[in-house]
């Protein structure tokens, strides 16, 4: 993709739009204006560089705070007049503070739901909770107990007992969760590993 495949005569003031999303979480995070020499300065250094409107100037985001948002992937729409790039953000996007100059409640799945409750349980450490017991017993027997899961999963997957498979599988990706709060990584961690793989 090169800004000349770029349709800027259906753009204001010959700008193209661009939308910022979270690589990671999918949240968007802000918009820009791009001209041609901020698009290639975003190819150049992998960091999103925007036209100024209002200084009529090229514009790096961080470049007095520092909280730039590093290129993972970038799409040009159906229409080729606007630019969707998926960044890693360095600390917040707003100027604010915020992640993110949209004010959009926040999505969260269960599983990170649940990685947040394991993670009180290893704070608060209740009585009478499975989870507590688990974080007393120490990483020992949390990592026997995803080795054990792991193999019944994989038991029922090889048996193609899929009603099982997702019973067993619950049960690891469970204790798959306690072991990373034992270990202190967080699935933000996993996701940025996996991120930097795939890139």
């Amino acid at each position: 993709m090169t800004f000349d495949d770029f349709h800027l005569d259906k753009c204001a003031d010959g700008l193209m739009p661009v939308i910022i999303q979270d690589a990671v979480s999918l949240k968007v995070l802000m918009l820009g204006y791009m001209n041609r020499e901020a698009y290639e300065k975003t190819l150049a250094t992998g960091r999103v560089t925007f036209f100024s409107r209002t200084r009529g100037k090229l514009w790096t985001k961080g470049e007095t705070s520092g909280h730039f948002l590093n290129v993972v992937e970038m799409y040009l729409d159906c229409d080729g007049d606007t630019l969707l790039i998926k960044a890693n953000p360095i600390g917040p996007t707003c100027h604010r503070g915020t992640e993110s100059c949209f004010d959009t409640p926040a999505q969260e799945g269960f599983i990170r739901k649940l990685s947040k409750l394991i993670q009180r349980r290893h704070e608060e450490m209740p009585e009478n909770s499975y989870t507590t017991k688990l974080f007393i017993k120490g990483v020992k027997k949390i990592a026997q107990k995803v080795g054990e899961e792991a193999v019944e999963s994989a038991i029922e997957a090889v048996d193609g007992n899929r009603s099982r498979f997702i019973y067993e599988a619950s049960d690891l990706l469970y204790h798959y969760l306690v072991l990373l709060e034992q270990m202190n990584v967080n699935i933000d961690d996993i996701e940025n590993e996996l991120l930097f793989r795939h890139s």
